[in-house]
């Protein structure tokens, strides 16, 4: 879990760092919205905890300038309670607003129910990234509207990078995950196969990411 904390008071950054990291997570620090934003364009985070007062460029603006370019659930932070200033931030995306002096646990407790939330959507019937729709339940794929026949290896692939959507996944990884413990063969397999699937996939062959010297990410 991978957690980007933008608030620019210090001391509230490392709390939630010390419980993020205490649960086994990774946190890391922006100090204003622009720093965040920055960070969200260079690296890939699960959560954002997103203070709403800040120096620079304030959360508001600071999530629908990230909400442009990456789909990352958001949690406002703010001292302000107001109803308007909730309403606004559901508005513009964030998942959750959490009014301050708030409870580390609490917080914690709302990364997990929202990250939950975005596990349970990805994992719905069906998924759609631009022109391209995968049916979980139907195990049916659609590019721009038209039906494509994958065979069930790759089904089960771009089933596996559409549930790990954003995480990098090496190909041992993938080995294990897809073909399983008992699968004796070696990287090649996996480079193959995506190959394949990318090729059937068409213009959005580009959500497969290669990652020099690791693996494959699934990017929208």
């Amino acid at each position: 879990m991978k957690v980007l904390i933008a608030d620019d008071e210090e001391m509230i950054r490392n709390v939630l760092k010390e419980y993020v990291e205490f649960e086994g997570g990774e946190a890391y620090e922006a100090a204003d919205g622009m720093q965040a934003v920055r960070m969200c364009r260079e690296s890939d985070f699960d959560i954002i905890l997103m203070d709403v007062m800040m120096p620079r460029l304030d959360g508001f603006s600071a999530v629908k300038e990230i909400k442009k370019i990456k789909n990352i659930p958001v949690i406002m932070l703010s001292a302000r309670g107001e109803e308007y200033d909730k309403l606004f931030g559901f508005e513009i995306g964030a998942d959750d607003y959490v009014t301050k002096p708030f409870s580390p646990k609490e917080v914690m407790a709302r990364i997990h129910a929202v990250l939950k939330r975005y596990r349970d959507d990805v994992s719905g019937d069906i998924v759609s990234f631009e022109g391209l729709t995968v049916d979980m339940t139907g195990r049916n794929v659609y590019v721009d509207g038209e039906k494509i026949d994958l065979t069930p290896k790759e089904y089960e692939i771009l089933f596996y990078f559409v549930k790990n959507k954003g995480i990098a996944l090496t190909r041992e990884k993938l080995l294990m995950d897809v073909w399983g413990f008992d699968f004796y063969g070696d990287d090649r397999t996996v480079d193959t196969h995506i190959k394949m699937l990318r090729s059937n996939l068409k213009q959005y062959r580009k959500f497969i990411v290669t990652l020099r010297g690791l693996g494959y990410k699934f990017e929208v």
